[in-house]
């Protein structure tokens, strides 16, 4: 995955700078370690250049050959996707801080809210499709979010349209499966789950989602993801508009008790 920009990763770039001068060095053609390696000449050519992520079958091939002696292999480790998008990771890090998190969700469940079954559908369903070990990757990685939730001393708040409750994402039973874990999850003290009805029409609600973020220094942070932009907010301006729209859809969203009702009938329904 590149990031934000057409820019390729630097580290494919490097990586695949560092395998063409090893290969003219040692005076082996393209076409050699293309062969060698099983690959075209031209897919050769845009891992040496950067274009594409150099494999761990081109490393290993063109470290024999070129007698590099593990230099090569070596820069597998650096070329492990990463964990996070650029446009989400400073969230990652104010989220991994914060003592409050207010969430507001349209069609999909809060991700530290979801089950291991309903996040790889979200993740195997991207467009464009990610390769398996990236899915793997990104499910891996939700989970190992959601022990945040374990932290007694963090106030979660989430509320979501009844939409998410019905998108059917994985079928019948991961849906099923997700709405007792929402019954389930929300049991704990400091873990609030609101619903806002189908019927009820929020127009401070319409805009999409977005979350709420304070930490033990009183920083208040905002963030918002779209199709493919996301943008983490720190202006008093942008916070204060979000935290009254927040403010305005739990005004017209069930109570805690009205909204597990809803849930366990929605479940029942399935």
């Amino acid at each position: 995955m590149t990031s934000e920009t057409s820019q390729p990763p630097m580290a494919w770039r490097l990586c695949g700078n560092q395998v063409k001068l090893w290969r003219t060095e040692a005076g082996i053609s393209r076409e050699q370690l293309a062969q060698e390696a099983g690959y075209g000449c031209e897919t050769v050519s845009s891992m040496e250049q950067g274009r594409r992520r150099p494999t761990q079958r081109l490393l290993e091939v063109a470290d024999e050959m070129c007698g590099a002696r593990g230099k090569l292999r070596a820069a597998l480790a650096y070329l492990q996707p990463e964990r996070f998008v650029p446009r989400v990771r400073e969230y990652m890090a104010a989220e991994a801080e914060a003592t409050a998190v207010q969430w507001y969700e349209t069609v999909t469940i809060p991700g530290l809210l979801q089950t291991e079954a309903y996040a790889r559908t979200l993740m195997s369903r991207h467009c464009p499709p990610v390769a398996d070990d990236v899915v793997e990757e990104r499910v891996a990685t939700r989970l190992e979010r959601q022990e945040l939730l374990k932290k007694q001393t963090v106030l979660f708040n989430f509320v979501v349209y009844e939409a998410a409750l019905r998108t059917g994402i994985g079928g019948t039973e991961v849906m099923r499966e997700q709405l007792y874990h929402l019954l389930e999850s929300t049991k704990a003290r400091h873990v609030s789950l609101q619903v806002l009805p189908a019927h009820q029409v929020v127009y401070a609600g319409l805009g999409g989602p977005f979350i709420l973020l304070e930490n033990n220094a009183l920083e208040r942070y905002a963030f918002e993801e779209g199709q493919a932009t996301g943008a983490l907010h720190s202006t008093p301006e942008t916070i204060s508009i979000l935290t009254k729209r927040h403010a305005m859809i739990r005004m017209h969203a069930l109570n805690p008790d009205e909204s597990a009702r809803l849930i366990a009938r929605v479940a029942e329904e399935l």
